[in-house]
């Protein structure tokens, strides 16, 4: 892949989604975005960039997800877990084949949905699925956006998985040498530690977000709930060790992303809340630590314990007990899981069809 400028086309317009248009641009890229709630009028918008990046340029704004694809170099799936299906089918229908795509802070198997919905159409394009969000940031208006952080590493795999080095030159042409090839699909998967971490972060400040209270992520992450992090980090790590595939722990996470030293999460966070990376944590129930992390992370980490003889007992415990204190079915809202037909594949058939991709019905 050459260092020449290219033309990405970005779907969502959130928080992550503008931190990496404002991101692309300040490297010479070109983007054009697409609302999938269409909460941007279409054409030119100029788009400020804050905090860790100090960048303004314009970024087109496509009417429908075809227009944003149509000619494009590469495509950025930046939407949360909750739109995915709208979003990946759109973009289904207009791939072409062979152009690249990759979904940021990939979750669910997402990467393995898009491949199927490809395959019904009869082509094939490279997949990368990231292990993590490139950048944190928030969304302060249409067309500003505050980044907090970019993170100096991310995981990486393809879909097909022979794809890998490509995309791994892609991401690294896009956005700089911080991407690291991981063990394929299930590792990327198991990679992400959000999910985990968000449902100990919240159910034990749940009381605080119910309450409207402003209250410091990190601070309040004490001894006792980094304790319940590294014991819901143990049975991600099991179920990893089963599928033969290598993750980092969440001590490297925490470590790799913030630079603090590594040691118990409790003392992570602690040094965390002492400086200057303390956000604040969220004022309500709805927030996307429980309504995108609930049904759309814990079900894959649960779902792949089962698979390996390796159940994930805390995380079952924990969307149930989180889906009662929410007074709904978090498992029944992931709309992505149940259309792969899992409940018909054993490890072996998911871990050809992600290091393959979708060839096949079970």
């Amino acid at each position: 892949m050459s260092s020449t400028s290219m033309r990405v086309a970005v779907l969502g317009t959130g928080a992550i989604g503008l931190a990496s248009i404002s991101l692309l641009l300040s490297k010479g890229h070109e983007a054009v975005a697409w609302s999938p709630r269409g909460l941007l009028p279409a054409g030119p918008m100029l788009l400020t960039a804050e905090g860790a990046l100090e960048h303004e340029a314009t970024v087109e704004v496509a009417a429908t997800c075809s227009e944003a694809v149509a000619g494009a170099d590469a495509v950025l799936v930046t939407v949360s877990a909750t739109g995915y299906r709208t979003v990946l089918e759109a973009l289904a229908a207009c791939l072409q084949a062979g152009q690249p795509v990759i979904i940021s802070a990939q979750l669910s198997l997402g990467a393995l949905f898009l491949s199927r919905l490809l395959a019904r159409r009869g082509i094939t394009a490279p997949i990368a699925a990231w292990g993590s969000t490139m950048l944190s940031g928030a969304r302060l208006a249409p067309n500003r956006v505050l980044l907090r952080n970019i993170r100096a590493e991310i995981d990486v795999a393809a879909v097909p998985r022979r794809d890998g080095e490509a995309m791994l030159d892609l991401c690294r042409t896009l956005f700089g040498d911080r991407f690291r090839l991981r063990d394929g699909l299930i590792a990327i998967t198991l990679s992400n530690v959000n999910p985990q971490n968000h449902l100990a972060i919240a159910m034990c400040n749940l009381s605080r977000m119910e309450n409207g209270e402003k209250w410091r992520q990190w601070a309040n992450t004490t001894t006792a709930v980094g304790r319940l992090m590294e014991a819901l980090d143990a049975e991600r790590l099991a179920i990893a060790e089963s599928f033969g595939v290598e993750v980092r722990n969440i001590r490297q996470h925490l470590h790799r992303s913030f630079h603090v030293p590594e040691g118990p999460v409790g003392e992570m966070a602690a040094q965390l809340a002492a400086g200057s990376s303390d956000p604040l944590g969220p004022a309500t129930l709805e927030s996307r630590y429980v309504l995108e992390d609930a049904p759309f992370g814990l079900p894959g980490t649960e779902l792949l314990g089962r698979m390996c003889g390796r159940p994930a007992i805390l995380h079952e415990s924990g969307l149930k007990l989180i889906s009662a204190l929410y007074g709904r079915d978090f498992t029944a809202e992931n709309d992505i899981l149940p259309d792969l037909s899992l409940d018909k594949m054993d490890a072996a058939l998911l871990q050809r069809m992600a290091d393959e991709g979708w060839q096949e019905e079970p």
